[in-house]
């Protein structure tokens, strides 16, 4: 069975921002999700597009960490590799409605 994209962002909401006590898929950090085709065990390997909040997040390693761990953790994926893009820029547009209440963000 193919794993669906909804999956692994199910997985990544399992990542807390340490320091907004938000979600990274909620945040809105969490820009591209690509899944290879099953290999010959039934698994997938994950890329990741992510942002950071901020260039000099000081979180960022630990967010990346998290990601490659929640896919990784997924029985349908092999590997997981994360690369943290900062373009686009993130901007509070991009988190759910659920994160900007959390926030006071309106």
């Amino acid at each position: 069975m193919a794993l669906a994209e909804d999956t692994v962002r199910e997985a990544l909401k399992q990542v807390i921002d340490p320091e907004l006590y938000v979600n990274i898929v909620d945040l809105g950090l969490i820009y591209v999700v690509n899944i290879s085709e099953e290999d010959d065990e039934g698994k997938h390997e994950v890329n990741i597009e992510m942002t950071m909040t901020s260039p000099m997040c000081p979180a960022g390693p630990q967010l990346v960490a998290g990601t490659k761990g929640a896919a990784e953790g997924l029985d349908e994926v092999s590997t997981c590799e994360v690369k943290v893009v900062m373009e686009p820029a993130w901007s509070p547009d991009l988190m759910t409605d659920e994160a900007r209440d959390h926030l006071g963000i309106f």
